[in-house]
């Protein structure tokens, strides 16, 4: 476990051990102790009540914040033709089909969402063991397999964010920069919390979000208030 300086340890004295905050007082607080010299990230971080053994109680989706993430998302599109022009006339910063599955394979992971059409995956399914484990393979499920490139690249650009629980039935979201309005801040967090509940699965029994936290790059974790 990394070693908590002494600016850490002052604002975690602040929050009472066990403590159930509502969400907008948890933001409140982030915002008033930020923890670094750089602008953090907010992160949602969700432990669902489901079985991640069991295929059919997977959780996979995205959601579009509506204030934009805050980062310059890196966006990739495999696509030939009339499909890559329109990805690269919507700011994709780099499209390709044959060489950019070269360019992959050899180790080049320089982006942070990966985009391709129905003909390229043919091709792009042969990186799955490079993709598959960082979670950018394209998939359906998240919009990024696609033939209409053009909108699929404006929808990542403008604050698309894509989430997946884990092997431990957790779901990690970022929501934002800490410098962004609390009111900004709060309507991201809003709407992930109804993509994830929208995401629960029908095999999905009892209570389906059992903890939910936010907290900044830097920052102290803060339980928050949410009804299932």
């Amino acid at each position: 476990m990394a070693k908590r300086g002494k600016k850490y340890k002052k604002v975690k004295s602040q929050v009472e051990p066990g403590k159930i905050h509502e969400l907008g007082d948890a933001i409140a607080f982030m915002k008033a102790n930020p923890m670094a010299k750089f602008d953090e990230t907010v992160d949602i971080a969700v432990k669902l009540g489901l079985d991640p053994a069991k295929t059919e109680q997977s959780v996979r989706g995205t959601v579009r914040l509506p204030n934009g993430s805050g980062k310059k998302v890196r966006v990739i599109v495999f696509a030939a033709g009339a499909a890559a022009d329109e990805a690269t006339k919507a700011g994709a910063d780099h499209v390709g089909f044959e060489d950019l599955v070269e360019k992959v394979k050899g180790g080049w992971l320089d982006f942070d969402v990966a985009i391709a059409t129905t003909d390229a995956m043919k091709e792009v399914r042969k990186l799955g063991k490079v993709l598959g484990p960082r979670g950018l393979m394209p998939n359906p499920k998240t919009g990024t397999v696609s033939d209409d490139t053009a909108a699929a690249v404006k929808q990542y650009k403008a604050g698309m964010v894509e989430f997946r629980m884990d092997k431990q039935a957790n779901v990690h979201v970022p929501f934002g920069k800490l410098s962004f309005e609390a009111p900004k801040l709060l309507e991201n967090a809003q709407a992930v919390i109804d993509a994830i509940r929208a995401a629960r699965p029908a095999a999905a029994k009892g209570v389906f979000i059992k903890r939910f936290g936010v907290s900044s790059t830097m920052g102290v974790g803060l339980r928050v208030n949410i009804t299932d």
